[in-house]
């Protein structure tokens, strides 16, 4: 991984409006809170698990340059530590981290906990969990309807993390042929495609309250389409990637076209900023 830009301290702009009902957070610890400009609180629900995404694009909306060496956010960052800072600290509050199996295999790397995210504030988001009553790290659920996932991926191999391949009857028993560690589940839906409120009932069956989502932007589409997204946290990078037919790169939504009547609409609920990136805070209802 590239070196992350000095860190800076987010300052907050809009603050979201007190909620009532169940809600994950609360006071941060001290330097957390320093470096977040305030404390964060997530509400949960009560018919299902609360579904939150984290992304960050550029002004144009590139969410991933998409080349072998440039296929993950950090790029599009610029690498920004205080985009990692929040990222951490979403998974600090996170029962699961749910990505794709394009984001599997984009990401070479470790596991995808708040302490990867962001070593520095690794004691931080530990005695958060802790302080919350959660486990040690976040459950990583990777949705692959094909089975096309390569088992001895980093990230599905640390003995401190468990792991969840959500697939279909095929993708299982594709699955099958490998060796897997022992923290790995495989569970299937079914012979038909996998639907997101399939995988949240999935991962209500263990106990999940906040799920955390970080793509990619194909699984963003199908929870936006299924309306189970409840908070998009967005990273807005000041740069500008532009695309041509001959240099295709991944927006935020793929594979899903709405209509202007069936549009996702959102509420802004918060706001921050550190130097010229904004962390922009949505809510759908």
């Amino acid at each position: 991984m590239a070196a992350l830009a000095p860190s800076v301290d987010l300052q907050p702009l809009i603050e979201p409006p007190a909620a009532d009902g169940p809600m994950r957070g609360g006071v941060l610890p001290e330097r957390l809170r320093a470096r977040y400009g305030g404390d964060l609180s997530i509400a949960l629900r009560t018919d299902r698990p609360a579904v939150i995404v984290n992304f960050v694009s550029t002004l144009d909306g590139v969410t991933s340059y998409q080349t072998d060496d440039a296929a993950g956010g950090g790029e599009v960052s610029g690498f920004f530590e205080p985009d990692h800072l929040v990222m951490g600290l979403l998974r600090s509050l996170a029962d699961v981290v749910l990505i794709g199996a394009g984001t599997l295999r984009a990401d070479d790397g470790g596991s995808w906990t708040a302490q990867t995210a962001h070593p520095e504030g690794a004691v931080d988001f530990a005695t958060l969990r802790s302080s919350l009553g959660l486990r040690r790290n976040p459950l990583t659920a990777v949705l692959s309807a094909s089975g096309s996932v390569d088992l001895s991926h980093p990230g599905l191999s640390d003995p401190g993390v468990d792991a969840l391949i959500i697939t279909t009857s095929s993708g299982a028993d594709r699955l099958a042929r490998q060796d897997a560690h022992p923290n790995v589940e495989i569970r299937s839906t079914g012979d038909g495609p996998v639907e997101p409120q399939a995988m949240l009932d999935l991962l209500a069956e263990r106990g999940a309250e906040l799920v955390l989502c970080e793509g990619g932007p194909r699984v963003l589409g199908e929870f936006l389409r299924a309306r189970l997204v409840d908070e998009l946290f967005l990273t807005i990078a000041p740069q500008l990637a532009g695309r041509s037919p001959l240099t295709p790169r991944l927006s935020l939504v793929e594979d899903m076209a709405f209509s202007v009547p069936d549009s996702r609409w959102a509420r802004l609920a918060g706001l921050r900023r550190a130097g010229d990136h904004l962390f922009a805070r949505y809510s759908f209802s």
